[in-house]
């Protein structure tokens, strides 16, 4: 009988080093998981720079061409953005290279996120409980599924609508906007993944509310405080039109409310098993 328990449950004699050495292992392979798609973005120059990072300086990146055709079906006018030019410039002799593979490792991390959070997660998932590994099944998907969602409306919607509105932003007819090329791809990577670490407050809202620290009731109290917060960033990040506001609000709001019925189920299953273990 104790050999079949020893035998069903290995992770229980494991010391903290043995976890630390396991850790270490799982780190190691999604580490070099996003270094080998960095070294294929490596190659990729071309298509990264002109394509991707460079897209959204431009007046026909995909993004302004449709927002235009929408303002033709929705006939508002003030949805085709301005056309602009930005003047992307490079002050470091290494600035190029330097950028070239800083942009190719965020680019090979958003490539192999999905294999890397599988990673960490395996290592996580043997210390849950039984009912906790129950609840928490298809977590991968759904992280990795709300993080290049995320990723996807960062770079297609916030980052060019950001970069539309900077550029037309005037104090003066007398400065001239030159860019340095570290602060394009910044704000190209930094926009993007903060959104795709923003589209995860539905998880977040799982966790905490598993923790009992968050409740639906109190998130429809503060629901009022957080469209407010919702409308100010996106009129932060927007152009100062209603449109272009209510295109980033909407997302975001529904996230929100998501996140709410992901708490409110969690709250229900609680009282459920706490009635049972009352019978």
């Amino acid at each position: 009988m104790a050999l079949d328990q020893i035998s069903d449950s290995p992770e229980e004699e494991m010391g903290f080093l043995d976890h630390l050495e396991e850790l270490r292992w799982h780190l190691v392979r999604a580490v070099a998981s996003v270094l080998v798609f960095s070294v294929i973005a490596f190659f990729f120059k071309d298509f990264i720079f002109d394509v991707l990072i460079l897209g959204p300086t431009e007046s026909n990146f995909w993004t302004y061409r449709m927002l235009c055709e929408l303002s033709t079906v929705l006939d508002t006018p003030a949805l085709c953005l301005e056309p602009f030019e930005m003047d992307i410039q490079n002050r470091n002799i290494t600035g190029q290279f330097v950028w070239h593979i800083k942009s190719s490792l965020v680019v090979g991390l958003l490539i192999a996120f999905p294999y890397a959070f599988w990673e960490i997660w395996r290592f996580v998932k043997p210390g849950l409980r039984s009912n906790e590994k129950k609840a928490s099944r298809g977590i991968v998907f759904v992280v990795t599924v709300l993080f290049l969602s995320g990723v996807v409306f960062g770079y297609f919607i916030v980052t060019p609508l950001s970069f539309n509105f900077l550029q037309n932003y005037m104090l003066s007819p007398k400065i001239d906007n030159n860019y340095d090329l570290s602060n394009i791809i910044g704000m190209v990577a930094t926009l993007s993944l903060a959104c795709g670490l923003m589209f995860q407050l539905p998880v977040v809202t799982y966790i905490l509310s598993k923790a009992g620290i968050v409740t639906p009731k109190l998130m429809r109290s503060y629901r009022r405080h957080s469209f407010v917060v919702i409308l100010v960033i996106s009129a932060i990040i927007t152009p100062p039109d209603v449109m272009s506001q209510v295109l980033i609000a909407l997302p975001l709001t529904f996230l929100y409310e998501v996140s709410i019925l992901v708490s409110k189920r969690i709250e229900r299953k609680r009282i459920i098993r706490e009635q049972e273990e009352a019978l």
